[in-house]
């Protein structure tokens, strides 16, 4: 099941006229967006919903005895160890039992440590990064206590459960359990966000996966090295604009429910250092990253060889959260060198003296630096990655595919980046001054023609796996 097949098209009209006739009523609206995000969740695979429901009663009973016990904190680190472990159990625990086997036969220990096959349920790093959310803003005041069913839909909220945005307890769930009437929100910016979802995941992220990084990156080796050029920065397009398209159209579909999602993405490609980068790439991560992790670990507090060394912890943690797999770890620490680097440079030439004289030089550097690190977070193994980086370099094969064309097209999108933004602005002002009978023509012929140029298929979100 996908976010673009019709039968959730069809399933989600249907919700929505149902749930638009119970406006008058909040809880009632709650209680069928519940409904709906489990049965969605089910539709999936049934054990998924009954592991969360499980993870949610037992959530809801350790917040519970954190209010009420003389030490809060001691019920505190229960409920974020359970989901911690929930995630380790699910996600890592071939990860860390391979690992732990690789050292025991490096010690010359013969022991077989025993394999268990265990169901990962998908979105478990989103809901889990969520439910830590919860219970640290609980434990600090900051949200009240949530009954089982609220918490269950702030859980499970079928929009952000896949892929997200993480939403924070202090804004979705008090949105979620606001006994104010809700309204759609911003119409004509949720419809100008569907199309433009459409045409960045059906269209462009789906052309440039199978036209250049599904074919090059499985054999790179027989490709020209300007064909494995092209690849490398063909990911890196797509991933953007697969999990930027992804992001629109939850946020779209959030809205015309009456609820505002978090910003998730602020033009990445523009950074001027990987600083900047993770200010504007996944950014409902990167500061989770920052509150839960960074700052827990001191942060700068300790002075600023302990930053660095927290820094570096916290990016590491950041590549482990995508997968359970080395090459994650390799991606999370190129980006935590990278930017312990940056700090380094701070320190000996002033703050970003390459961004003050050279600003051009230093969002190009940048956009170099971390499309190299995606080499590794596509590549199927790190073998795969050194392969792929071996093949940019060699001699290769002849030319098969149009790889001067799309290099020449590679520049000018990234040339044109600063006016996506403007322009994406502009068209959705265009679309609010038209007249109500003519939206839905424009909108749907806009649709249509994505789909008739767009490759067969419905391609699945890059970011569902985690």
């Amino acid at each position: 099941m996908s976010y673009l097949s019709i039968e959730f098209a069809l399933a989600f009209l249907a919700f929505f006229a149902l749930y638009w006739l119970c406006r008058k009523r909040t809880d009632w609206q709650n209680g069928l967006l519940l409904l709906a995000s489990y049965a969605f969740y089910a539709k999936l695979d049934w054990r998924f919903a009954l592991i969360l429901a499980i993870y949610t009663v037992l959530l809801t009973v350790v917040s519970a005895r954190m209010l009420d016990s003389i030490r809060p904190k001691r019920w505190l680190r229960v409920g974020l160890l359970m989901a911690v472990g929930n995630l380790a159990v699910f996600k890592y625990f071939d990860f860390f039992r391979e690992s732990a086997q690789a050292g025991l036969h490096a010690l010359g220990i013969a022991a077989v440590l025993p394999a268990v096959d265990f169901l990962m349920p998908v979105g478990i790093s989103f809901y889990t990064f969520q439910s830590v959310s919860y219970l640290v803003s609980l434990y600090r005041g900051e949200v009240r206590f949530a009954r089982v069913r609220e918490l269950g839909l702030f859980l499970a909220f079928f929009p952000t459960l896949l892929a997200g945005p993480i939403c924070r307890a202090s804004g979705l769930l008090e949105q979620l359990r606001s006994g104010a009437r809700r309204h759609i929100l911003h119409l004509d910016r949720a419809l100008g966000l569907v199309v433009l979802a459409l045409a960045k995941k059906l269209w462009l992220a789906g052309w440039l996966a199978s036209a250049w990084v599904d074919p090059v990156f499985s054999a790179p080796e027989t490709y020209h090295p300007l064909e494995v050029w092209a690849a490398f920065y063909a990911y890196a397009f797509q991933i953007y604009l697969d999990f930027s398209g992804y992001t629109d159209l939850v946020t779209a579909l959030a809205l015309l429910l009456g609820i505002q999602l978090p910003r998730n993405f602020d033009a990445p490609y523009l950074a001027h250092n990987l600083r900047d980068f993770w200010r504007r790439w996944h950014m409902s991560l990167s500061s989770w990253i920052r509150d839960y992790i960074y700052i827990p670990l001191g942060g700068n507090r300790l002075g600023f060889a302990r930053a660095q060394l927290n820094l570096l912890a916290a990016m590491l943690l950041s590549g482990l959260w995508h997968g359970a797999s080395l090459k994650y770890l390799v991606w999370g620490g190129m980006h935590g060198l990278g930017v312990v680097g940056l700090n380094l440079g701070d320190r000996l030439l002033g703050k970003e003296a390459l961004t003050r004289r050279w600003a051009w030089l230093a969002r190009l550097l940048t956009f170099h630096y971390v499309c190299l690190a995606w080499v590794f977070f596509r590549a199927a193994s790190l073998e795969d990655g050194w392969s792929f980086l071996e093949a940019m370099a060699g001699t290769g094969q002849e030319l098969t595919l149009n790889a001067p064309g799309f290099l020449a097209l590679t520049a000018a999108a990234f040339i044109g980046l600063p006016y996506l933004s403007a322009a994406r602005e502009h068209g959705i002002a265009q679309l609010a001054r038209l007249p109500w009978w003519g939206k839905p023509s424009l909108l749907a012929g806009c649709a249509l023609l994505i789909i008739v140029v767009s490759p067969p298929g419905i391609p699945g979100f890059i970011y569902y796996q985690f």
